[in-house]
C-alpha cells in the first residue's frame, strides 16, 4: 500500500473553516464570484453573454481532453508570453483539462516520477508537490527559500543538490505560501540548469498571472515561455480566476511526449471534465471576458495587500514579512515581547476560539515534519472580500494589544 502522508494545511483546512462566525483569512482563491457576476465581465455586448450551455445538449462524457475552445483559451494566457522569432507557440495538443490543479499536479507525478528517481522541490510550499513524489518512492530533496533572499530561490543551491538519478525540479511561481515571485533572470537559470542535465522542470502557476505589486517590466513568463521543451506546467481556474467551484484545471507542456504519457495515466483517473465546467472555464478565459476578471482580481489584491500591509507596520514590533508580490497568500511571522517566536499552533487555535479569525498555521502546515522551521509563522489569505479582511485585521490587531504587545 501507499503510503500517503497527511496533508496537514487540507486537514487545517476542512476541521476550521465551517467555524461559525469565522473570518476567513486562510482561504487562498481570490474571493470567489458567481455565473452572474461572471457574465458582467462580457465585453462583447453582441454576443449572447450568457454562459450556460445549450440544454439541449446530451450530456455525455464530452471532448475528453477538453473541448478546443477551452484548450485555445488556456493557450493563448501563454503564448502571450513567448517570442515566436525563438520559441514556437504552443497549439492545443500541447494541454490537457483536468480536475482542478490538485489533480493535474497529480497526475504529472503520477505519470513521471518513480521508484529511483530524485526531485529536488522548492520549500516552503503547497505540500503535494513534496509528498506525492515522496509515496511514489522517489527520494525528495528540499530547496529552502529564505526570507533574507525574498524567498526567492538560489540557484547555486540548486546545483549541489543535483544528482546522477534526479529526474524532476519542482518550483511554485508565485510561492505559495510567501507570495514571492521568481524573476525572469533566475527563472532563466534555473531553466539552464535543468538543461544542461536534461531534468523536468515543473512549475506550479496556479497563482499566475495575479501579480499584484510588480511592475509590468518585472513580471516574469510562464517557465512555457522559455523555449525548454522538458517543462510541464499546471494551472486551474481556482486561484486567480476565482471559480474554484468549478474545478477544472490543465497540465501544459512544449514536450509531445509528456502530454502523452500525462493522458494515458489520466485514463485510470479522469474520463473527461464536466461539460457544464469546461463550457464555463473557456467563457471566463475567452478574449472578451479574461481581461475584465483578471482586472478585477488584481484591483482587489492590490487593495487587499495594502490593508495587510499598513496592519504590518501598526504591529511591527510583534510581525514582520516579506510582502508578497502576486498570489493570494503572506507568510507572517508573530513573536512575543521578548522578541521570541509564538507557538503559531497554538496561536492560530487561539486566536480562533477568541476573535473567529481564521488563519493556517505555518509549522504545522508548510513544516514538512521538521522541528519546527516556521516557528511563528502564519500563512493569511488577503484577496477575499475586503470588508471580510478588514474586520480581520482589527480583531486581529485587538488580539494582539492584549496577548502580544
Amino acid at each position: 500500500m501507499v503510503k500517503i502522508p497527511v496533508f496537514e494545511v487540507e486537514q487545517w483546512m476542512d476541521r476550521y473553516e465551517n467555524t461559525p462566525g469565522a473570518l476567513n483569512i486562510a482561504e487562498t482563491c481570490c474571493s470567489s464570484i458567481s455565473i452572474d457576476q461572471l457574465v458582467q465581465f462580457n465585453s462583447d455586448k453582441q454576443s449572447d453573454a450568457h454562459p450556460l450551455i445549450d440544454f439541449s445538449i446530451p450530456m455525455t462524457y464530452g471532448p475528453i481532453r477538453g473541448s478546443d475552445e477551452l484548450r485555445r483559451n488556456i493557450i493563448a494566457t501563454y503564448n502571450e508570453d513567448v517570442d515566436t522569432a525563438t520559441v514556437a507557440p504552443l497549439s492545443t495538443e500541447n494541454v490537457i483539462v483536468t480536475q482542478g490543479a490538485i489533480s493535474a499536479n497529480h497526475l504529472v507525478f503520477y505519470s513521471l516520477i518513480g521508484s529511483g528517481d530524485h526531485v529536488i522541490c522548492v520549500h516552503p510550499t503547497y505540500q503535494q508537490l513534496y509528498s506525492v513524489p515522496e509515496s511514489l518512492g522517489a527520494e525528495v530533496s528540499l530547496w529552502e527559500l529564505r526570507p533574507e533572499n525574498g524567498y526567492i530561490p538560489d540557484v547555486a543551491e540548486l546545483n549541489t543538490l543535483i544528482r546522477d538519478n534526479t529526474k524532476m525540479i519542482v518550483i511554485n511561481n508565485p510561492n505559495n505560501p510567501t507570495g514571492a515571485t521568481i524573476p525572469k533572470e533566475v527563472l532563466a537559470k534555473i531553466i539552464d540548469v535543468a538543461q544542461r542535465h536534461g531534468i523536468i522542470v515543473f512549475s506550479d502557476e496556479v497563482y499566475r498571472p495575479l501579480f499584484h505589486s510588480l511592475d509590468p517590466g518585472k513580471i516574469p513568463p510562464s517557465a512555457l515561455a522559455l523555449g525548454y521543451s522538458k517543462v510541464v506546467v499546471t494551472s486551474s481556474m481556482s486561484k486567480s480566476w476565482a471559480l474554484a467551484g468549478i474545478r477544472v484545471g490543465w497540465v501544459a507542456s512544449p514536450d509531445a511526449s509528456i502530454i502523452e504519457t500525462i493522458a494515458s495515466a489520466r485514463d485510470y483517473t479522469t474520463i473527461s471534465v464536466s461539460q457544464l465546467d469546461d463550457h464555463l472555464a473557456r467563457y471566463a478565459l475567452s478574449a472578451s471576458v479574461r481581461p475584465q476578471l483578471l482586472e478585477r482580481n488584481i484591483s482587489l489584491a492590490k487593495e487587499n495587500v495594502r490593508l495587510l500591509e499598513q496592519f504590518v507596520q501598526d504591529h511591527s514590533s510583534v510581525c514582520s514579512w516579506v510582502k508578497p508580490t502576486a498570489g493570494t497568500t503572506a507568510f507572517v511571522q508573530f513573536k512575543n515581547k521578548e522578541g521570541a517566536p509564538v507557538d503559531d499552533e497554538a496561536f492560530s487555535k487561539d486566536v480562533l476560539d477568541k476573535t473567529k479569525v481564521l488563519f493556517v498555521s505555518g509549522s504545522r502546515c508548510f513544516g514538512y515534519g521538521q522541528t519546527s522551521p516556521f516557528r511563528g509563522f502564519v500563512r493569511i489569505g488577503y484577496v477575499n472580500k475586503t470588508e471580510i479582511l478588514r474586520q480581520a485585521l482589527e480583531k486581529l490587531g485587538s488580539y494582539l494589544v492584549d496577548n502580544l504587545e
